[in-house]
């Protein structure tokens, strides 16, 4: 199946997000910094550790300019981290680098603690609504926190640390400390969680693999990093990350490793996990439908291709009377869920 995507139409942060983002502390009170980052004299490729490119390119900026962009963004740091507009004076910017291959064409900005080399990254990304309502639902319905920050056509995200996807199905699958039933067990429960809350294009470098020693073995959770294709495109396949030849192998070791009633086992435990966050935030999820339900977030013709393949796929009807993007995650989280333990 080919999954090739065009380029993804920016949708502004409207009126109707705004009291939600203010009402839950996402709003930055700093001058907007996305453009000002624009302002480099040269971009330099950026390469890894074996030499490949990573795509990214690091940006060089004249002095005056790179000293006044040096303090605004330690500033915005320590409001990300702390709630605290600072200059602190033991951190220091180290690097800028840009990436224009993504929809959001990031900065991603490293940040070195002098006492103690320690650096830390954030990023700095067009702020588009459809990526914001993304980074709601995975903060509200995944088992993980997402910090980030909105002002005006800026948008600033925390690092997501984890082996990245692309890496850890090539060079971790075949480890002999890998638990390959875990990491099985935890992509069945990733799948599940991006398809009920709609969020797309989950090939392996949109997400990471947090891996955390237990007492007697590791525990995997896979994270999504890239939220631009959140409830976007009408393809039902886009949104089953299973579907992409990219996950290929991740398949194959679920289908190896998993019965079906252990699949399905694994797919009601997440179901059970996402409807009781949703009784926890109802308020906050409520407050959050409001503005979602009515924002126009992706193309009209995306809206109904998708309506008709998830009552389709669902063999029902209850997505016949819904008209935009925000109203479809809505009832496919509600049809989802339903399903659990029937």
């Amino acid at each position: 199946m080919n999954f090739e995507l065009k380029k993804k139409k920016f949708y502004p942060v409207g009126v109707t997000l705004l009291p939600y983002l203010q009402e839950y502390g996402r709003l930055l009170q700093v001058p907007p910094i996305y453009e000002e980052l624009h302002r480099f004299s040269q971009l330099f490729p950026l390469y890894d550790r074996e030499g490949q490119d990573t795509l990214w390119k690091t940006a060089f900026y004249e002095p005056g300019i790179r000293k006044e962009l040096s303090r605004h963004l330690i500033q915005i740091y320590s409001l990300l981290k702390t709630n605290e507009l600072r200059s602190r004076e033991h951190l220091v910017l180290e690097r800028v680098d840009f990436c224009d291959f993504g929809n959001s064409r990031p900065f991603r900005i490293r940040i070195v603690n002098q006492f103690n080399d320690n650096y830390d990254h954030f990023y700095v990304k067009i702020a588009d609504a459809s990526r914001i309502y993304g980074l709601e639902l995975e903060h509200v319905l995944s088992p993980n926190r997402i910090n980030y920050l909105v002002n005006g056509n800026t948008l600033i995200e925390e690092h997501i640390a984890g082996v990245p996807g692309d890496v850890f199905i090539h060079q971790y699958f075949d480890r002999p400390e890998t638990n390959r039933v875990r990491v099985a067990k935890e992509f069945v429960k990733f799948n599940e969680r991006s398809f009920i809350r709609l969020l797309g294009d989950m090939r392996a470098y949109n997400y990471v693999v947090d891996i955390t020693p237990d007492f007697e073995d590791a525990q995997y959770r896979v994270r999504a990093i890239d939220f631009d294709q959140q409830c976007y495109e009408g393809s039902k396949e886009m949104y089953l990350p299973q579907t992409f030849p990219e996950n290929q192998p991740v398949v194959e070791l679920c289908t190896t490793r998993l019965n079906y009633l252990t699949m399905r086992q694994y797919q009601d435990e997440e179901r059970t996990l996402i409807e009781r966050r949703c009784q926890i935030a109802h308020n906050r999820l409520a407050a959050l439908w409001e503005p979602m339900c009515r924002d126009e977030i992706a193309p009209e013709e995306h809206v109904l291709r998708l309506r008709d393949g998830l009552n389709l796929y669902h063999e029902t009807s209850a997505f016949a009377g819904c008209e935009t993007m925000g109203q479809l995650v809505r009832m496919n989280l509600d049809v989802s869920l339903a399903k659990t333990n029937t």
